[in-house]
C-alpha cells in the first residue's frame, strides 16, 4: 500500500514567545498540561505560519504496532536503555535517564502524539543548553508533557540512571537521529513503548 505523508520540519523558535516564559515553565504532570501545549501551538503556528504537530495526511495508513512498525523504540526503565528498532532491525541501543522519584516516567505503549520540536527548553528544570537549541532538544512529545529528547553535555554523565523530571533523556545525537526518523515515517509508522 502506497504511503503518503506529509510533515513540516519544525525550528522551535523560543524567541516568538519572548514575552512570556510559557514553555519554559512546562510541567508533563501538570493536570492542565494539554491546555498549556495547545496555546503554545497556536502562539507558534501564528508567529511562524508552519505547524508545531506532525500528521499523516493519508487516512488509510496500514496501521502498526510494537516492533512491526517501521521506527519503533523501546525504553526499558529498569536498565536506563533505549533499543532503536527500524525496518524490524535493531539499529541501535543507547542509556537515557527517565524520571526520579516523585517524578516518575510513565509507561506508554503508543504511537507519539505528533507534537515534535528541534527546539526546546525549560527553565523549571534548568540544565543549560545544548548548540542554541536548548536544554530539552529535538524533542519528540508522546503524551501530554512527556518527551523523548536530547540533553545538554552536563547531563551526559548521568545517562543510564534515573535523572530527570518525567521525560526520557538521552545524548542529543540520539535525539535527532530519532527525531529525524520520526520525521521520515509520520507518527502512524513510529510506535513508543516505555516500561
Amino acid at each position: 500500500m502506497k504511503l503518503l505523508f506529509a510533515f513540516f520540519i519544525l525550528s522551535f523558535s523560543l524567541t516568538a514567545f519572548a514575552e512570556t516564559n510559557e514553555i519554559e515553565e512546562l510541567n508533563p504532570f501538570d493536570a492542565n498540561i494539554e491546555e498549556k501545549l495547545l496555546e503554545l501551538d497556536r502562539k507558534y503556528e501564528a508567529a511562524t505560519g508552519k505547524s508545531a504537530i506532525i500528521e499523516d495526511t493519508a487516512s488509510y495508513i496500514e496501521a502498526c504496532y510494537g516492533r512491526s512498525c517501521p521506527v519503533y523504540i523501546e525504553v526499558t526503565k529498569a536498565t536506563q536503555t533505549a533499543m532503536l528498532f527500524v525496518e524490524g532491525a535493531l539499529e541501535a541501543q543507547w542509556p537515557v535517564s527517565t524520571g526520579v522519584d516523585g517524578h516518575r516516567t510513565p509507561n506508554f505503549d503508543r504511537n507519539p502524539n505528533g507534537r515534535i520540536y528541534d527546539e526546546y527548553s525549560s527553565t523549571a528544570y534548568p540544565g543549560g543548553d545544548y548548540n542554541g537549541l536548548g536544554n530539552m532538544p529535538y524533542a519528540v512529545f508522546i503524551s501530554g508533557g512527556f518527551a523523548i529528547h536530547g540533553t545538554p553535555r552536563g547531563n551526559w554523565s548521568r545517562l543510564g540512571t534515573r535523572a530527570s523530571h518525567g521525560c526520557i533523556r538521552l545524548h542529543p545525537d540520539n535525539g535527532y537521529r530519532f527525531n529525524r526518523l520520526v520525521r521520515s515515517v509520520g507518527i502512524k509508522s513510529t510506535w513508543i513503548t516505555v516500561h
